[in-house]
């Protein structure tokens, strides 16, 4: 069975106009192998990680949008386009639909947002999106990880964007 979870919708026009890379096949052949962690856990060397592994502080190579099931991921000293840095469970025992799970995600993530960078979104120069469960990763996982994912407009961010304030 091939799951996978899906990029939010509110940014993935900004995520796709931010990134500049031309397709799947460039980052394969980028990170060919798989994610190394750290004895601290932390991505010590570059590589596919499978997307229900993402943990807050993860920096990725790229987002991809729709539904995917695996990012490149690169130490956070390496440039990147976005950092996991917040993540939560959804609740409920049925799908509530992705209108709803993205509304939920969004709320969230914002929130989170704020306390991460020091500013709220709307006041902030970066861009926020989210991974979220699709149907089927619920209904067959038992998947209600909601990931909130920060990066640069610019696409290209070194270290942490944590106190930012930007």
């Amino acid at each position: 069975m091939h799951t996978t979870r899906r990029l939010g919708a509110l940014a993935a026009a900004s995520v796709a106009a931010a990134l500049t890379l031309t397709g799947c096949s460039v980052i394969d052949s980028i990170f060919p192998a798989g994610a190394e962690r750290d004895d601290s856990g932390e991505i010590a060397e570059s590589g596919q990680l499978d997307v229900f592994t993402i943990t807050v502080g993860d920096c990725l190579a790229d987002a991809p949008e729709g539904e995917v099931s695996e990012v490149a991921a690169v130490p956070c000293g390496e440039p990147h386009a976005f950092e996991a840095y917040h993540d939560f469970q959804l609740t409920g025992d049925e799908f509530p639909g992705a209108d709803v799970v993205d509304e939920q995600a969004w709320t969230t993530c914002e929130e989170a947002f704020t306390e991460f960078v020091g500013l709220t979104y709307d006041e902030s120069v970066l861009l926020a999106t989210y991974y979220t469960p699709t149907e089927e990763s619920w209904n067959s996982l038992d998947d209600r990880t909601v990931t909130c994912l920060i990066g640069e407009e610019s696409g290209e961010t070194t270290g942490s964007l944590a106190d930012a304030a930007r």
